[in-house]
């Protein structure tokens, strides 16, 4: 199975920098999650960005999964 080609720093920083559009999310190949992300930071009025504030720190700190199962490489 291996090591993910996509970078945990590159994913969280995205998603910090970028917290309500989930851009992180569609780096990492989660499209579903993403949507959702921004779905509720448009229906929150930005509010939910903070969702995406907060999975990028969790990104960082702990990495994570690509879209395929493997985990993200540092």
């Amino acid at each position: 199975m291996g090591v993910s080609d996509k970078s945990k720093i590159v994913a969280g920083i995205l998603q910090i920098l970028l917290a309500g559009l989930g851009i992180g999310r569609f780096y990492m190949g989660h499209t579903k999650i993403g949507v959702l992300q921004l779905v509720v930071t448009l229906v929150t009025c930005g509010l939910g960005g903070i969702w995406g504030i907060v999975d990028g720190v969790l990104i960082l700190v702990k990495g994570g999964v690509d879209g395929q199962g493997r985990p993200l490489r540092d």
